[in-house]
C-alpha cells in the first residue's frame, strides 16, 4: 500500500500544479485589461485628432498639450453653432488607407483618472460601424453611444460601462430608424472621444486632463476552459485513485492471507514437529482445535498437560503472540481464506465455522486485522481476480 500511497501523493501533486498553472494562465485570459496610454507602447494603436463644431459654421477651439502619455487639452466653447462640440477623438490606426475598425466586444469597463480646471461636465462616446448603415468613410454614418462624466479640479478615478451607453437621438432621427432599436455592438469601434457636453462652460478655457486609460473586461471562455480541465483530469484521478485503490487493498489483502496461511492447521508449521515436544504439543492442539468456540487457554493446559504460563511464553517467543492473539490471527486467517475462496460464503457461518460465538466480535477482530469489514473483503476479493 506504500508504493500506492507514494504514487497516489504524487500524481495528486502533480495535478495540483498543473491545475495551477493552467488557472493562472486562464484567469490571466479571462480577466481582460488593455492600457491605452501611452499611446505608443498600447496594445491598440491608435493617433488623435480634433474635432470642433466649426464645420457646422460655428467657433469653437480645441489644442492638445498631450496625446502620448496623456490626453491634455484646452477648448472653448462658442455659442456661434447650433451644436456647439469640442472633442479629442482617439481613432484607432488606419491599415492601407481604410478606417480602422477594432473589436472591444470583450470590454465591458473604461476606466480613467481625470480632472478639469474649471469643474466640467464631458462626454465619452464610442463611435461604432453599423451594418446597413454606415459608410466607411462617412463618421456621421456611425452609431455614436455616449455617456456622460463629472470631473473637478481634484484627480478622480472615473469608470464608465461600454455597455450601458446611449445612442443619441439625432440619429435616430438621421436615418429614420425606431428608437427602440438601443442595442449597440463594439465589435466594430473606429474611435473614442472625449470632449465637450451641452452642459460645459461656454467661453472659458476649460482644461482637461486625462491619465490611465485603461480597457477591462472578460472573456468567460477561458473560464468555462478551466472548469472542463479541472473536471476532466481531477474526476480522472479520482477514478484511476478508487480503481487503484482498489486494486492495491487486494493486493495487500493477498499478501497479507499469503503470509498468514503457515499459522493455519494444514499448512507446515515453523517449527520441526519433533525438536521440542511442548513446542509441537502447542502448535499442533492449537492448529487442530481453533475453530472449538470453548477453546480457551485452562482447557487447553488441560489437555496438552503443559502450564498456561509456560504456553504463553513460547508462543510469546516463537510466534510473537499471546494465547489469546495466536488464538485469532489463526481464526482470522482461515475466515479470510473462506472469504476468498468461497463464492457463497456466508459471514456469519464462517464465523461460526472459525471458533466465533458473536458474528459482532468477529467483525470487530477481522476489521482490525485488515482494515475492512468481511464483507468489504469478500466484495474486494470478488471484484478482483486472484492472478496469483
Amino acid at each position: 500500500m506504500r508504493d500506492f500511497y507514494n504514487k497516489a501523493l504524487m500524481g495528486f501533486l502533480g495535478l495540483l500544479l498543473a491545475s495551477c498553472l493552467v488557472g493562472y494562465l486562464c484567469f490571466e485570459r479571462t480577466f481582460l485589461s488593455v492600457a491605452l496610454l501611452p499611446s505608443d507602447t498600447s496594445s491598440l494603436p491608435w493617433h488623435s485628432e480634433l474635432n470642433t463644431d466649426v464645420p457646422q459654421g460655428g467657433a469653437s477651439t480645441i489644442k492638445v498639450d498631450d496625446d502620448k502619455f496623456s490626453l491634455s487639452f484646452d477648448f472653448v466653447l462658442s455659442h456661434q453653432a447650433q451644436y456647439p462640440t469640442a472633442t479629442l477623438e482617439m481613432r484607432f490606426n488606419p491599415r492601407k488607407g481604410k478606417p480602422e475598425l477594432v473589436d472591444l466586444s470583450r470590454y465591458d469597463h473604461l476606466s480613467f483618472s481625470a480632472k478639469c480646471a474649471p469643474a466640467n461636465i464631458l462626454m465619452f462616446a464610442a463611435f461604432t460601424f453599423e451594418e446597413k448603415v454606415s459608410i466607411p468613410a462617412d463618421p456621421l454614418t456611425y452609431r455614436a453611444p455616449s455617456t456622460y462624466f463629472s470631473c473637478s479640479e481634484n484627480w478622480s478615478r472615473i469608470e464608465l460601462d461600454l455597455t450601458r451607453l446611449e445612442t443619441p437621438q439625432w440619429w435616430f432621427d438621421m436615418f429614420k430608424l425606431e428608437l427602440y432599436k438601443k442595442e449597440y455592438k463594439l465589435d466594430k469601434v473606429s474611435k473614442i472621444t472625449f470632449g465637450s457636453s451641452y452642459q460645459s462652460p461656454f467661453d472659458v478655457n476649460a482644461k482637461v486632463q486625462v491619465q490611465e486609460i485603461v480597457l477591462s473586461g472578460r472573456d468567460w471562455f477561458y473560464s468555462y476552459l478551466l472548469g472542463g480541465f479541472l473536471l476532466l483530469v481531477w474526476g480522472g484521478y479520482g477514478f484511476w485513485f478508487f480503481r487503484q485503490h482498489t486494486n492495491a487493498v487486494v493486493g495487500d489483502l493477498r499478501d497479507k492471507m499469503q503470509r498468514d496461511r503457515p499459522l493455519v492447521a494444514y499448512q507446515q508449521l515453523t517449527v520441526e514437529p519433533h525438536r521440542d515436544k511442548d513446542k509441537s504439543a502447542i502448535l499442533h492442539f492449537m492448529a487442530t482445535n481453533y475453530s472449538n468456540a470453548e477453546l480457551s487457554l485452562e482447557s487447553m493446559a488441560a489437555s496438552i498437560a503443559v502450564s498456561r504460563t509456560k504456553i504463553n511464553d513460547i508462543l510469546k517467543a516463537e510466534l510473537g503472540f499471546t494465547f489469546t492473539g495466536y488464538l485469532n490471527k489463526l481464526r482470522l486467517t482461515e475466515a479470510a481464506r473462506l472469504l476468498a475462496e468461497k463464492e457463497d460464503a456466508n459471514i456469519a457461518e464462517i464465523a461460526y465455522s472459525v471458533g466465533y460465538k458473536n458474528v459482532s466480535y468477529f467483525n470487530k477482530l477481522f476489521k482490525e486485522e485488515y482494515n475492512c469489514t468481511p464483507k468489504t473483503f469478500k466484495a474486494l476479493c470478488d471484484r478482483t481476480p486472484d492472478n496469483g
